[in-house]
C-alpha cells in the first residue's frame, strides 16, 4: 500500500474536523472533501441523510463528489482525491467512480464504524468495501485507508449509543 503524504494527512484531518462540525450541527458525524492534485479544495460536504428532514442519499462523499463534478471536467477529476472521515459506502463509491474521481483517502473503516454504531437504525451497515466496488469497474480508483482511525472515531463517540446527537 502506498503511504499517505503529509498533504494527505492534513486534508484527511480537515475532513475529520468537518465531521465533528456535522455532528455539532445535529447531523450524522460524517464529512468529505475533494481536492485537486495540488491540494486545493474543490468541494466540501457534510452528511445530510439524518431524518426527518434529511435525504438518505445525501451522504457526505456523494454530495462532495457531485459538487466537484459540477466544478471540474472529468479529466481534471481523474487527478483529484476525495478525502472522507469514513470509508465510502457502496453508494458513495459508485458516485466517486461515476464522477471520475481518481483517488480516495479515508479515515474510519466500515468495520470500525460498525463497532461504534452497532445496530443503530439510522446507520445500517452495508458491508461492501469501497475497494471491492472500485475493483468491479473498468478504470482504477486508488484507495488509501483506513488512516487516523482513532482521530476519525472521535466525532462518533457517544453519538450512536446514547441518543446524544447534538
Amino acid at each position: 500500500m502506498q503511504l499517505p503524504s503529509p498533504l494527505d494527512l492534513a486534508l484527511l484531518r480537515q475532513a475529520i474536523a468537518l465531521s465533528a462540525e456535522s455532528r455539532h450541527k445535529g447531523r450524522h458525524p460524517f464529512a468529505a472533501l475533494v481536492a485537486d492534485e495540488n491540494g486545493e479544495v474543490i468541494a466540501v460536504a457534510g452528511n445530510n441523510s439524518m431524518p426527518p428532514q434529511g435525504d438518505p442519499t445525501q451522504h457526505a462523499e456523494l454530495a462532495a463528489a457531485a459538487l466537484a463534478a459540477r466544478a471540474l471536467p472529468p479529466e481534471r477529476l481523474a487527478r483529484c482525491t476525495l478525502y472522507s472521515s469514513a470509508e465510502p459506502c457502496c453508494m458513495c463509491a459508485g458516485a466517486i467512480y461515476w464522477c471520475n474521481i481518481g483517488r480516495v483517502v479515508y479515515g474510519l473503516s466500515e468495520q470500525r464504524l460498525l463497532e461504534l454504531t452497532g445496530a443503530h437504525p439510522e446507520n445500517p451497515t452495508l458491508s461492501l468495501p469501497c475497494r471491492q466496488v472500485f475493483a468491479s469497474g473498468q478504470r482504477t480508483v486508488e484507495v488509501l485507508g483506513p488512516l487516523l482511525e482513532d482521530e476519525a472515531a472521535q466525532p462518533h463517540q457517544g453519538f450512536w449509543n446514547t441518543g446524544d446527537q447534538g
